[in-house]
């Protein structure tokens, strides 16, 4: 939907479940957010269609032309027994950033994988023991040391947070202005979807920042200048350390093919994964074309080949096929010849999946044997 010349426009309108009365709608063009909004004639016309199917038991989720997208989504049940909807408009805008920010590019993948960004410091042990001593210090057991909206260290409850808590605290604190410290209401969809929590940030360094999930206390008055010198002061090298490791993931020097120009590794049982595209220097394509990519083969491998994430309830028909299910795939973005077409590849062995990106020099015959070396190599970090 949408006016000619809107090319690559996503448009996310959301719908009150009830009523079918629009609570908002987002816009991004490139995966970057755009003023350009729908017409209101546009979005009456949406919503008589979302309700006429509503009468069919029939979900209208998106519209599709040529160059633009909407997606339409439905209010949560807390949400339908609206009682002042101008009201809600106005709280709903405390959102925005966070929506934009799915709508944009990001250098994340936890949006799409449902797993927490991660990556692995150098060391990872002092850091680890210090956020348990701070937690156990400021008195709440959610706390965890995050760079570039990716977790380098937390505490054994955070990591029990459900999904998709984890990722939503993430890039909430990703999406917001740097500040020096943040004292923010959030809801947890399933964790405390009625009562608020705090979520506190404290920067250490710029683009380092400890996020801590609290009730009442403590007040952020207590988390002086004081108490961070005397537990992260004697770390600053370490965590100095960690500021290269947000579009990397993995620290410097670890060993890796030269072929490989872009990874995601994820532990489906822990719900955690390791994403970079910054490798190989500055080969093609292009670090944005690599996440694309991966993205992309991730959404097909995840559909198509592999079988349900450890923990899902299997069909009857499912666990009959399971020993037919592959353990691996690649596919070649052109002919099957040595330096065209980039390689990808995906592996998985128990509750870990690796993808890889390769250049195009890659032989095919051999993708399998290097998926697996990098598997396990990469099995101790994750």
């Amino acid at each position: 939907m949408g006016e000619e010349g809107t090319e690559g426009m996503v448009h996310l309108l959301c719908l009150a479940a009830s009523s079918g009365v629009p609570l908002f709608c987002r816009s991004s063009r490139g995966g970057a957010p755009a003023r350009q909004q729908l017409p209101f004639s546009v979005i009456g016309s949406l919503n008589g269609v979302h309700m006429f199917g509503q009468n069919l038991e029939v979900q209208l989720s998106s519209a599709r032309t040529e160059d633009t997208t909407v997606v339409l989504l439905v209010g949560l049940e807390e949400l339908t027994n609206i009682r002042n909807i101008e009201r809600l408009k106005k709280e709903l805008r405390a959102s925005y950033r966070l929506i934009d920010s799915f709508l944009g590019n990001s250098e994340l993948i936890g949006d799409l994988t449902q797993c927490v960004d991660c990556v692995v410091p150098p060391e990872g042990s002092l850091l680890q023991e210090a956020l348990s001593g701070f937690a156990e210090a400021v008195g709440t057991a959610f706390v965890s040391l995050v760079v570039s909206g990716r977790v380098v260290a937390a505490t054994e409850s955070w990591w029990r947070l459900g999904m998709p808590e984890a990722v939503l605290l993430l890039w909430l604190v990703g999406s917001l202005p740097p500040q020096a410290a943040r004292d923010y209401p959030v809801y947890l969809p399933h964790g405390s979807p009625m009562v608020p929590h705090r979520l506190l940030t404290l920067t250490l360094l710029p683009g380092l920042e400890l996020c801590l999930l609290c009730g009442p206390r403590p007040p952020l008055s207590q988390l002086d200048a004081q108490l961070l010198e005397r537990w992260w002061q004697p770390l600053l090298d370490p965590l100095r350390a960690c500021l290269p490791l947000g579009p990397r993931a993995l620290p410097g020097g670890f060993p890796l093919h030269a072929d490989i120009l872009g990874l995601l590794l994820l532990h489906l049982e822990l719900k955690r994964c390791l994403f970079t595209v910054e490798l190989s220097g500055d080969k093609e394509p292009s670090p944005g074309q690599r996440r694309r990519l991966l993205r992309s083969f991730y959404t097909l491998v995840t559909a198509t080949y592999f079988p349900p994430e450890p923990g899902q309830p299997e069909k009857v028909e499912e666990a009959v096929h399971r020993a037919q299910v592959p353990r691996a795939c690649y596919l070649v973005s052109g002919p099957e010849e040595p330096g065209i077409g980039w390689r990808l590849v995906a592996l998985q062995l128990g509750p870990r999946r690796l993808l890889l990106l390769l250049s195009a020099q890659s032989p095919t015959h051999g993708l399998r044997g290097l998926a697996t070396h990098t598997l396990h190599a990469l099995t101790p970090l994750l």
